[in-house]
């Protein structure tokens, strides 16, 4: 069997790691340190990490990847394999293993390189997405290509949807890539297309803006649920966004204004049309719909 390792940190990974394991002489797992979690701020491992415990399989925390690169230039591996864990790896780490280096990328590369590709499909309204397998390279998602599946977007997927089942999509690619490594090579062609380049989350790309058309309020709450979840103020309040759909509102509402209570859901006037929201979380609750959410604050405004 290829002896290999894996490197990974979020759920994502996850699946990958388990089709590595099971298909080669896995001799460790690299992930990112424990990180602080909750208002205790306790140390949580990662998900990759919890999974490689409980195949008993040894971790490494490097701080520095150079000096990781050193340690491990003695030993001789055949594969390593990667999906998901946040760090790109220095040339001389990619260059250790006798085959190459395989990464997961969730994306129909060379669109969508970088750190939020699912998120980014979904927020710009894609029908389909897909999952790569690429042999690395010294760039960000720049190696040629080893194997690649479309995935269809379906209507009202959310991020965490999707995440899932491209994670499963990933795992079965990365199985089919090290069969043929096992054969003593492993055939990839470059990119070919335009290069898109996607970028780490910051708390302003979380923010609604009512003054943006229905269908694009809609695509973002999609594309950050149910996290870190899209963020807006409604009737003074700030909650989370988990989801939402698209409704007729009279063009002279102004957006940001409420207009009123649609079953299960509160519609808000915006740029272009209204928009649903279906259900969310407000300061210090669980999730509620938001018809619940509005007739409570309206309860507590009347009380006051």
């Amino acid at each position: 069997m290829l002896k290999t390792l894996f490197f990974g940190t979020s759920a994502f990974a996850v699946p990958s790691l388990q089709t590595v394991a099971r298909l080669t002489n896995l001799s460790g797992v690299v992930t990112q340190p424990d990180r602080p979690s909750g208002r205790g701020h306790k140390l949580l491992p990662t998900p990759v990490k919890e999974a490689a415990l409980a195949l008993r399989i040894p971790t490494f925390e490097p701080a520095s990847l150079k000096s990781f690169a050193e340690e491990m230039a003695a030993e001789s591996f055949d594969l390593f394999a990667l999906a998901s864990y946040g760090r790109i790896l220095p040339a001389a780490l990619i260059a250790i293993p006798r085959l190459g280096a395989l990464n997961v990328h969730p994306s129909l590369l060379p669109r969508y390189r970088g750190a939020t590709p699912i998120q980014s499909a979904i927020a710009n309204g894609d029908a389909e997405t897909g999952v790569s397998v690429m042999l690395m390279d010294a760039g960000m998602d720049t190696g040629p290509i080893v194997l690649q599946e479309r995935v269809e977007i379906a209507p009202g997927e959310t991020y965490g949807e999707l995440h899932d089942r491209l994670a499963v999509v990933g795992a079965n690619l990365l199985a089919q890539a090290i069969e043929r490594a096992a054969e003593g090579a492993i055939p990839a062609t470059p990119q070919r297309g335009e290069p898109s380049i996607t970028r780490p989350l910051s708390k302003p790309d979380l923010a609604v803006d009512w003054q943006r058309p229905a269908d694009e309020i809609v695509a973002l709450v999609r594309s950050l649920s149910p996290s870190p979840a899209a963020r807006a103020n409604m009737g003074g309040h700030a909650v989370k966004v988990l989801r939402a759909h698209a409704a007729p509102a009279a063009p002279s509402v102004r957006p940001g204004t409420p207009i009123g209570a649609q079953g299960d859901a509160f519609v808000i006037g915006t740029g272009g049309g209204g928009i649903a929201i279906d259900e969310v979380i407000a300061p210090n609750r669980g999730r509620e719909s938001g018809a619940s959410f509005w007739r409570r604050i309206s309860s507590e405004a009347r009380s006051t």
